[in-house]
């Protein structure tokens, strides 16, 4: 389950202090799609801070499609850093699209989110559209998800008038269900099977004693979670599909993400 970056070296000293002053830490989740002979792309980008002085965790997606710069291979699509040059690749460049730090990232097998689901008792949501996917039906309301319906959950866009951005939120609201189980008494008692499907599915540069420190110094953020959501448009440039960005709305979330983190 551990597996640290090139990069922590760098930045060790500041992720113990931070934890140590319960300053602001940021997480990078990538969800992982990888096929057999392939190293996979990251087609799920989420990036999160934790304040614990305001209680709050700001939480966004970014579009697997953007144009980025990607650190020794010039402009491309973002998800593909992470087929390039696997975590570290993938984390150097959304610090360099976001100018911020990743102070821990997580790489999770997205096969293996229903694992995680099923060993937290399931998860449970409310979802606005009614829609089928992969063979269930999900009506409109709360719902109890098992870990193949939570797969399937998150995996819908196709029948989203919104797309991705449709399927970013229902990956968010997954995430959302499994810290609030994660963090509740009865998920204790499901301690060893949560670490089972972690261990089999995850890896983190994370270690145990810097969990310890999260759960809790940090369990407070997920009181308030403030949703962003990266703007762009859909372009072509030599007949590939890109989601472009501009220098405007990438500075705006950069300030957003400053603005939370000094915020107390």
């Amino acid at each position: 389950m551990y597996k640290p970056l090139e990069s922590d070296k760098e930045k060790r000293e500041e992720v113990k202090n931070r934890l140590e002053q319960k300053d602001t830490i940021n997480v990078l989740l990538l969800g992982i799609d990888a096929r057999e002979g392939d190293s996979g792309r990251s087609d799920t980008i989420i990036f999160s801070s934790l304040n614990p002085d305001t209680n709050e965790m700001l939480m966004f997606s970014i579009p697997r499609d953007t144009r980025v710069e990607i650190p020794g291979r010039g402009m491309d699509k973002i998800n593909h850093a992470y087929a390039f040059g696997g975590s570290d690749l993938a984390v150097q460049t959304v610090e360099n699209f976001l100018d911020t730090t990743i102070h821990f990232y997580s790489h999770v097998n997205m096969e293996g989110l229903q694992d995680g689901v099923d060993a937290l008792g399931g998860v449970t949501i409310n979802n606005n559209m009614s829609f089928d996917q992969g063979g269930y039906n999900f009506p409109e309301g709360e719902l109890h998800l098992s870990g193949p319906e939570a797969l399937e959950f998150s995996r819908m866009r196709k029948s989203d008038p919104r797309g991705d951005f449709g399927r970013n939120d229902r990956q968010q609201q997954i995430i959302d269900a499994m810290v609030q189980e994660a963090m509740s008494f009865d998920s204790f008692t499901r301690i060893d099977n949560v670490l089972q499907a972690a261990g089999e599915n995850v890896e983190t540069n994370m270690q145990m004693n810097e969990m310890r420190q999260l759960f809790m110094n940090y369990r407070g953020t997920r009181e308030e979670t403030i949703r962003e959501q990266i703007n762009g448009s859909g372009t072509r440039i030599e007949n590939i599909y890109y989601y472009a960005v501009s220098d405007e709305e990438r500075n705006r979330i950069r300030n957003v993400i400053n603005e939370h983190m000094d915020a107390n």
